[in-house]
């Protein structure tokens, strides 16, 4: 029995390193230490009990399901619960319904995490990654506009036409920093850079090959932003550069084998995503709902679909997702 239950915390911690890819279970501690981090300087914990909750449950949906155990044992069942138990306390004000509605969310999460897996995985070779975080994501928050017993309280995101078009954005050199870490942090929903920075040492401590990809995802996305003028407080709050750090590593190093060929093909899919980042903002905003990692998804999706053009990565496909090896 207590060997069930260690195994059971690493596929959880494993869960949560699978949101930046690491199947590693002290970068997974880490990403919580991040969200824990965050929660205790925004003075509101709901964000991370939301994250244990929805980790736990869909880990443990999963298991009941008989899921693949190579991809519950790798935490392939658990990254987009967490994601899921971040996001909805982070758009819906704290209730007893809400934590009804974290639980269900989670367990949700799981099963269509196997639906994408037989789809578009085994069909067309493309990972479903945050895919069923997305589609959970914003069913859930959509549904609670209609339930009298939760309250969607979540900012929406800011537009072009919100703000005077040509204003220059100057960032300091302080502001340039918390960008850079905020891209990073901002996968998790957290606008904080220490956050973001604990969360990169979790990446670079698994694999140093895909923290430098982060890194350059994060660059290039507020490079990207910057130049073109994208709403100064959305870009400060890191908001133009979570999904543009996710594809950088996912085009970059875990999908396909790296190579001065794919490094160019990357550079292409992370400015490519900083524009997916705009019009999902635009498309969703009068829906209400956040665009969460959608950029990134769409961006992967087509990206990755031509793979066979390119040197496939070496590794085997475990589940969705295909990892970096943790000894880099």
């Amino acid at each position: 029995m207590t060997e069930k239950r260690k195994d059971f915390g690493t596929q959880c911690l494993r869960g949560a390193g699978q949101v930046f890819f690491m199947e590693n279970a002290l970068t997974g501690a880490l990403f919580i230490v991040a969200i824990a981090y965050a929660s205790y300087a925004g003075g509101n914990w709901s964000t991370t009990i939301g994250a244990v909750v929805g980790l736990i449950v869909a880990t443990l949906t999963a298991r009941l399901l008989d899921c693949d155990e190579d991809s519950i044992t790798s935490g392939l069942f658990g990254f987009n619960g967490i994601l899921v138990g971040v996001a909805l306390p982070t758009f819906i004000s704290v209730s007893p319904q809400l934590w009804f509605y974290v639980v269900i969310g989670a367990a949700m999460s799981t099963v269509v995490t196997a639906a994408l897996g037989a789809m578009i995985t085994k069909s067309w070779g493309i990972p479903g990654s945050t895919g069923p975080f997305v589609l959970t994501g914003w069913l859930l928050v959509a549904g609670a506009y209609t339930f009298g017993a939760l309250d969607v309280s979540g900012d929406h995101p800011e537009l072009a036409s919100d703000y005077i078009k040509g204003v220059t954005m100057i960032p300091s050199h302080v502001e340039l920093v918390q960008i850079f870490f905020r891209n990073i942090g901002q996968v998790y929903l957290l606008g904080n850079e220490i956050s973001g920075a604990i969360i990169l040492l979790g990446i670079l401590i698994a694999s140093r090959v895909a923290g430098l990809a982060a890194i350059c995802g994060s660059l290039i996305a507020m490079a990207t932003a910057i130049m073109l003028r994208a709403e100064p407080h959305s870009v400060v709050q890191g908001l133009y550069g979570f999904s543009a750090v996710l594809t950088a590593m996912a085009v970059g190093v875990i999908f396909l084998k790296p190579s001065p060929r794919v490094v160019v093909y990357a550079l292409l899919a992370t400015i490519v995503t900083v524009f997916l980042q705009g019009a999902y903002d635009v498309l969703t905003e009068p829906l209400g709902l956040p665009s969460f990692t959608a950029p990134y998804v769409l961006t992967m999706y087509l990206f990755i679909a031509p793979k066979k053009l390119l040197a496939p990565h070496p590794h085997s496909a475990v589940g969705e997702h295909l990892v970096t090896d943790t000894n880099n």
